[in-house]
């Protein structure tokens, strides 16, 4: 299971923005962006100024990092995710940033099982949750409409899933996914809609990069 593992408050300060990689982290002061909003690196600070001249690749290159990075995603399977939505009806950049929202570990964070994809991710590697009563450590698994996604009955003894209820009563999950925070489990109802999904990523420039 490849997955990114040096510092990922660089990310944030490479794409200029929030990715809210890291939680509750992200809305402290703590922020690398609040503290430090410029590019990592030596030169980060005298690079600023060259973002009004980006290319249109240089512009497409960071719309498809940005997206990457988001959910938590290397090249290689990333690319894969563009293979399948160009094989399937409908738009291909909708469809893309569908199957990558339908992700085991984003639904269980859209379900606010955990604060951030990363916290998600790892809580399905360590194979906390059942999805149809089966258990899974595979963070990649896309979930369909009508699958079930529990918490383990071994695991509900955890002192994190004990807590779990209180904590998920502050998080609103998106109209397309459904939770029972009782029962501690899921699902979605159907596909999101784009207005649904995370308005700054910009999936035409994503698809005129891999176009080219």
């Amino acid at each position: 299971m490849a997955r990114y593992t040096g510092p990922v408050c660089k990310l944030c300060r490479r794409e200029g923005e929030k990715l809210f990689l890291k939680g509750e982290r992200c809305f402290s002061p703590k922020c690398a962006i609040e503290r430090r909003n410029y590019p990592p690196g030596p030169h980060g600070r005298a690079s600023q100024w060259r973002r009004s001249r980006e290319s249109d690749f240089g512009k497409q290159l960071r719309a498809k990092q940005k997206a990457r990075r988001v959910y938590g995603v290397l090249e290689r399977q990333f690319r894969r995710y563009y293979r399948e939505a160009i094989k399937s009806r409908g738009l291909t950049g909708l469809t893309m940033l569908q199957l990558l929202e339908s992700r085991l570990d984003n639904v269980i964070y859209r379900m606010g099982f955990a604060s951030s994809r990363a916290q998600a991710r790892q809580l399905v590697a360590h194979g906390h949750f059942v999805v149809n009563g089966r258990r899974t450590d595979v963070p990649s698994m896309l979930i369909k409409e009508g699958d079930v996604i529990e918490v383990r009955e071994g695991s509900r003894g955890n002192v994190y899933f004990k807590e779990l209820p209180d904590f998920a009563k502050g998080q609103t999950p998106p109209e397309w996914v459904e939770r029972d925070i009782k029962k501690l489990s899921g699902g979605i109802k159907r596909m999101p809609e784009r207005q649904e999904i995370d308005a700054n990523l910009n999936e035409q420039l994503i698809v005129e990069f891999y176009s080219r």
